[in-house]
């Protein structure tokens, strides 16, 4: 300013310019999107045999073994954002009756037309039923039980649902490439995959599915999200018995990744959240409409 003849500094000329309103989770859930959940449970013989007490999938009169404990402890909180509470269960890795064939992708409660369960009640009573009708054998696939989901969330990509499988596990992948193609594939559908390890195997290979570090690829092509979460049952175990709190804790981040991977779906696809729906214009007043309750999902936002 001392410069007699001095204009300014430079200048900076603004083209164009855009507001957007970020929209959370609950905007999509409020607006009507709806969880589809789904469950896939391993039945390789790795687990050993469920009537002995050191098989992972012992049903012990006196509490849960590790895959309903994972289940229940996921499938609680999840259910609430699923208006008709029925919840397609698969399971993966066993001989079936009558012929002993072995099926990656079988109903646990029989129906090949309708896999469906009622409530996470109707899962647990449909997965002891499957344990004492089919021969655990393996190996330990994958990729059938993405791609049955992903087949269902591509039919519907219009906003008003989403898709989340929970895989519970015990062992070491084995098609690790066909699962890897699966999970780029749906990438770009509305769907999440969460995958729960039970017993002490090495989960290498789930913690490469993950993501979080390195996006997976396949055939040289990204996934366009990271849409799985992967983890370790055993570091929630509580040794002091109470399982209520290690639960609550394994809910809590298993489901943590869920909410910012649907709103980056809805993004990705430029969809935004439907108008909550208006209340009758002469209704008598009613109690509020029941919210799914205080969970990781919300707290997480």
């Amino acid at each position: 300013m001392k410069k007699k003849k001095y204009v300014n500094s430079g200048t900076v000329t603004l083209l164009s310019f855009a507001v957007e309103s970020e929209c959370t989770f609950l905007d999509y859930i409020k607006g009507g999107t709806q969880i589809n959940f789904t469950v896939a449970i391993d039945f390789t013989a790795s687990n050993g045999n469920p009537s002995q007490s050191t098989s992972l999938h012992y049903m012990s009169p006196y509490q849960l073994n590790a895959y309903a404990l994972a289940l229940t402890a996921v499938g609680e909180i999840i259910q609430h954002y699923d208006s008709d509470k029925m919840f397609p269960a698969l399971g993966f890795g066993a001989k079936l009756p009558p012929d002993g064939r072995v099926s990656h992708e079988f109903p646990l409660n029989g129906n090949q037309e309708n896999p469906s369960c009622c409530g996470i009640d109707g899962i647990l009573e449909a997965y002891h039923r499957s344990l004492r009708t089919v021969q655990l054998y393996g190996p330990t696939n994958f990729a059938p039980v993405v791609t049955h989901v992903a087949r269902n969330a591509a039919a519907v990509q219009d906003g008003s649902q989403y898709s989340v499988l929970l895989i519970i596990t015990d062992g070491v992948i084995s098609d690790m490439a066909q699962t890897k193609e699966a999970i780029v594939n749906a990438a770009k559908l509305p769907m999440s995959i969460i995958i729960v390890g039970v017993g002490q195997a090495e989960f290498d290979a789930m913690v490469e599915l993950d993501g979080d570090d390195v996006r997976i690829s396949s055939r040289g092509k990204l996934a366009e999200r990271d849409i799985v979460q992967f983890v370790p049952f055993r570091d929630y175990v509580d040794r002091t018995g109470n399982h209520v709190l290690s639960m609550a804790r394994l809910a809590r981040d298993v489901l943590a990744e869920i909410p910012d991977q649907l709103v980056s779906y809805m993004k990705a696809q430029g969809i935004r959240p439907r108008p909550p729906p208006a209340a009758p214009a002469h209704s008598p007043p009613q109690s509020p409409a029941r919210t799914p309750p205080a969970s990781p999902l919300h707290t997480h936002i």
